[in-house]
């Protein structure tokens, strides 16, 4: 039996933290009057136990609060982030 908890897939752009990541998710909306398309972007604090790094594609699903900031946790990783050429 399928939970209906939210589900959102975002960016990671930050995983300095212990077993926290900030993933940055975007919204495409149509402008109702001027018809542009107006992108906003919006930071979660996510729960991060495999170690998702920076760039890498992610499912995060809401929780329970784990901490002050962070009510969601990372599901999975869908796309890993390239490895920079040194």
């Amino acid at each position: 039996m399928p939970n209906n908890r939210k589900r959102l897939v975002g960016k990671v752009v930050s995983d300095k933290m212990e077993k926290t990541v900030v993933v940055a998710i975007e919204n495409r909306k149509m402008h109702p009057v001027y018809h542009k398309v107006i992108s906003s972007t919006r930071k979660v604090m996510a729960h991060d136990e495999s170690g998702a790094g920076i760039g890498a594609l992610v499912r995060i699903v809401q929780s329970r609060p784990i901490s002050k900031r962070k009510r969601w946790v990372v599901e999975e990783v869908l796309k890993e982030p390239e490895q920079l050429a040194t």
